[in-house]
């Protein structure tokens, strides 16, 4: 069959995405001294991370849903130290607007916007990045997160719910993605095609390889051409 819709990962794919954390983290510290002093008093922001991850693993039932994580340990960190809880969401939408402060690799717009002119484009991604707000939305046809699935990659549920909103065969799909489980075993496991953007231009980690490897985004239109 034909490759009608190509779907692309985010972060890591699209754009660095450590440096970016890593300036939300930072802005969110100090959102925290500013808004909440009591939590942060007698803890460095490696606490909180620690903390937080704690929370994670106590609420694996909210595994696939990173906003309702970060805003339940806020709303439970809040209440511990007396604040209001209506400064969880302005917390949140401090942290979200920072976590989308993004730089898309160079060429990646363009990228985008040559291929729809043959494809449907879509996004699978487990994180809570928003590619409307980040001003590349109007390159895709759809969005599909783990929030939205009920479900992380690598788990075929969040690739099979992509499916059906792109209402084509899974054979006419082929997912773009840097990670070689979350993106290529899961996204194969659900019968799409699948191409490992491999920036870091490391081996091949093992087990059943992607349909096809790219070192950098301007080369993926040629492979695809050459399907």
């Amino acid at each position: 069959m034909p490759l009608r819709c190509v779907t692309f990962d985010l972060d890591d794919t699209l754009w660095d995405c450590a440096p970016v954390m890593e300036r939300a983290e930072a802005g969110f510290y100090t959102w925290l001294s500013e808004h909440l002093p009591r939590v942060v008093a007698a803890r460095r922001p490696e606490s909180l991370i620690a903390e937080r991850r704690d929370f994670c693993a106590r609420h694996p039932e909210l595994s696939h849903d990173f906003t309702l994580l970060r805003k339940g340990w806020l709303a439970e960190v809040a209440a511990a130290h007396g604040y209001a809880p209506e400064l969880v969401e302005e917390g949140f939408r401090a942290f979200w607007e920072m976590r989308n402060e993004v730089q898309p690799l160079a060429g990646a717009a363009e990228l985008l916007a040559d291929l729809q002119a043959d494809f449907r484009l879509g996004v699978i991604s487990n994180g809570n990045a928003d590619v409307h707000y980040i001003g590349l939305g109007h390159h895709f046809d759809f969005v599909v997160n783990a929030a939205i699935a009920g479900a992380l990659k690598p788990d075929p549920r969040i690739f099979q719910h992509a499916v059906e909103v792109a209402e084509l065969p899974a054979e006419e799909i082929v997912h773009v993605g840097d990670d070689p489980v979350r993106d290529v075993a899961g996204a194969a496991a659900a019968g799409m095609h699948t191409v490992w953007v491999n920036h870091k231009r490391v081996d091949w980690p093992g087990g059943p390889e992607a349909d096809a490897e790219i070192q950098q985004l301007s080369h993926l239109k040629a492979v695809l051409q050459a399907w």
